[in-house]
């Protein structure tokens, strides 16, 4: 950040993981500030999430929210973008992966003009993005000029166009799995046209799947949403051809360290942590609010999160539970932590564990414990306003 506010960038170009990070520092710090500082920083974030976005897109917006936001740009937004290094921005681009909702609005809401694309190596980049005016935080907007897209009947984003690679370097096997005789690539992204004709991205084919009941289930989703909230680092669904959804989390270390220590809690590292009941509280407040914003979405009213469990350990790339763009193995997880996820699926309440852990310092030791299961709370789809 102190190299964005040297640079003072007018374009900017992010995946959703380092936003993510930026609004985790953002929140660790409010929650450090005097009384006065967090009560204007929740008044007028209110009333930027209410507004912030409709005047970036030039929409009517009253009087008197034009002049409630034009203070908090004085005394909230402002200071915010300028602490991001984002002061001088007028276009920000994310793509890479899906983007939760609620971040995407959160940098909006406070004048960033931050907008989705989407593309690939193979495609010259990009194929589609969001124009003024048409912003959302569900699409990737529609295709540009001269760009054919089609979904096959298994959801799969087909793409053809001129700016398509030829091949894969020396490579021709798998040139032939990812693009067609008709010139068509598959990118193995699952999707659909909304009504205005934009491209919705919901994850990767080979993990959309459906529950027992037939119900839309997109892992990558349900886990984006649960990452928006600053004390979760990684989540991990599970729940396709099952009766329900459950949830592996991984806290982050450092947001949930500074609420310990506001609280006076000590604690030796991660692995504590993770273990304590106050930690399973506010991270079940977090699963339960996610759950009532599921309720308000049709077709995925019942994949909300029914159980949970805090891994013993974070996540890493080095271990294999990672790529090293640091998306989740999911596959891999599942596999290796199958004692975990069966006793999710089960009555228990606990779990016992024993594996082989990284410490801070780098050391490496046996941890050997009793892992707790927690439910949350689910919403009935027309208790979801009330819920919120």
């Amino acid at each position: 950040m102190n190299d964005m506010r040297e640079i003072g960038p007018t374009y900017y170009f992010a995946p959703p993981r380092v936003l993510e990070t930026l609004l985790t520092q953002v929140s660790i710090r409010m929650d450090d500030a005097s009384a006065l500082k967090r009560w204007l920083y929740r008044r007028f974030m209110a009333i930027a999430s209410r507004v912030g976005g409709a005047l970036l897109d030039g929409k009517h917006v009253g009087l008197l929210d034009r002049v409630l936001y034009w203070l908090g740009d004085l005394l909230v937004y402002g200071p915010l973008r300028n602490v991001l290094g984002m002061s001088r921005v007028r276009v920000g681009y994310t793509a890479g992966e899906a983007i939760g909702p609620d971040l995407f609005r959160f940098y909006r809401s406070i004048g960033i003009n931050l907008k989705q694309l989407y593309g690939s190596t193979e495609t010259a980049v990009f194929v589609c993005i969001q124009p003024d005016g048409e912003v959302r935080s569900d699409t990737v907007g529609p295709a540009v000029k001269g760009v054919e897209l089609r979904f096959s009947p298994e959801r799969e984003l087909l793409i053809r166009s001129q700016g398509l690679f030829r091949e894969y370097y020396k490579n021709p096997e798998a040139t032939r799995q990812a693009k067609d005789a008709e010139g068509w690539f598959h990118t193995g992204d699952a999707g659909f046209f909304d009504a205005g004709g934009h491209v919705k991205i919901i994850d990767r084919v080979k993990d959309v799947g459906k529950l027992a009941d037939g119900t839309l289930f997109a892992p990558k989703y349900l886990e984006n949403k649960l990452k928006f909230f600053p004390y979760v680092r990684e989540a991990v669904c599970f729940g396709d051809s099952r009766a329900k959804v459950c949830a592996f989390i991984n806290i982050d270390p450092e947001a949930i360290g500074n609420w310990a220590e506001k609280r006076n809690m000590p604690y030796s590292g991660y692995t504590d942590l993770a273990s304590r009941d106050e930690v399973y509280d506010l991270v079940r407040d977090c699963v339960e609010r996610v759950n009532a914003d599921l309720a308000a979405e049709p077709e995925i009213a019942n994949s909300q999160i029914h159980r949970f469990l805090i891994l013993h350990k974070e996540l890493d790339a080095d271990d294999g539970e990672l790529t090293r763009t640091r998306k989740v193995r999911r596959g891999y997880i599942g596999e290796k932590y199958d004692l975990l996820l069966t006793a999710l699926y089960s009555s228990q309440s606990m779990v016992h564990v024993n594996a082989q852990v990284r410490y801070e310092d780098g050391r490496t030791g046996t941890f050997s414990a009793d892992l707790k299961i927690r439910d949350a709370k689910t919403f009935a789809p027309a208790a979801a306003k009330q819920a919120a």
